[in-house]
């Protein structure tokens, strides 16, 4: 996650990090070092030295450190975006909140400052898994489908407490408000790219009462491609109970999978608006126990 928000081209687009291009440099080709031992890391964790422990949870928190300060980058380049679209002037109030009008030269200033200090606990972090002896594995090919799965990479006690825990709590509560509800419950999270939707609906996904309150919990990403049998597909193989009736239709499955189930199904990345499909789903989805929930992320108010 870091690594692409390093990348991103918005950066260079709209200059967020002009004067700070070296550092940037810098961290783009330390980055990957650190990549290319973490699962030799990781494994010696596992194997109970301590020492990897401490340096794989230092590096969590660097890299979340990390990540706030490339979303800070984003937003002012979004904010730019914005400006030079005329949007501001077209949405009024609202946007002018959201990106109040900042002064470059202290933009700059204090972002150079923060990269330098995420560049400098990298460094440390490098020097440490040098001492430590970790060296690079080969890694599997990455699969095209890792949002499907992505939700398992974030450890939510490390981050429940930050900014999100309020939307956290509020989400969890009206969810857990709903366990008499016969009807399907659909809670969507709405907002521009890049303000942490899918992270959100990690955490809720995460939760330790919301795993034991629901029987079955999926996740899929859908994105632009909004098949329905494709999608039921997709969520009957997301779930870990066995369902090997792969020679029925999809949605025969998916509604066999959910029936009598309390289940909470997340569906990330939303941006399909054709009702008649969405209908093709609700009618498998509404087969499922009391209190069940759909959970989706989009940046398209009229989808939620």
């Amino acid at each position: 996650m870091l690594m692409n928000k390093a990348s991103s081209s918005l950066l260079d687009q709209y200059k967020v990090m002009e004067r700070m291009k070296k550092q940037h440099r810098i961290l783009k080709r330390k980055l990957p070092a650190i990549l290319d031992v973490i699962t030799d890391a990781e494994e010696q964790a596992t194997a109970h030295r301590e020492g990897a422990k401490a340096w794989l949870q230092e590096l969590k928190i660097v890299a979340y450190k990390a990540n706030e300060v490339f979303d800070e980058f984003k937003y002012e380049a979004l904010r730019r975006e914005a400006k030079k679209n005329g949007h501001c002037n077209k949405l009024g109030f609202d946007v002018i909140k959201l990106f109040p009008t900042h002064n470059r030269v202290v933009f700059r200033y204090k972002m150079g400052r923060k990269l330098c200090e995420i560049l400098h606990a990298i460094e440390v972090l490098i020097v440490e898994m040098q001492v430590f002896g970790f060296k690079y594995q080969p890694q599997p090919p990455v699969s095209k489908q890792w949002r499907q799965t992505d939700y398992v990479i974030i450890d939510p006690r490390e981050i429940a407490g930050r900014s999100r825990g309020k939307d956290k709590k509020n989400i969890v509560d009206t969810l857990f408000g709903q366990s008499t509800n016969a009807d399907l419950t659909i809670v969507p999270i709405v907002g521009m790219g890049g303000l942490g939707k899918t992270t959100l609906a990690q955490l809720i996904y995460n939760e330790p009462e919301i795993q034991k309150h629901f029987q079955l919990l999926l996740w899929v990403c859908v994105s632009d491609t909004f098949d329905v049998n494709s999608l039921a597909k997709s969520i009957v193989e997301a779930s870990p109970n066995n369902n090997d009736d792969t020679d029925k239709p999809p949605l025969e499955r998916l509604k066999k999978l959910v029936s009598g189930q309390r289940f909470l199904l997340v569906l990330d990345d939303v941006w399909n608006r054709e009702v008649y499909k969405w209908e093709r789903l609700k009618v498998c989805l509404q087969h499922g126990g009391m209190g069940s929930a759909m959970l989706t992320t989009t940046r398209d108010k009229q989808v939620s």
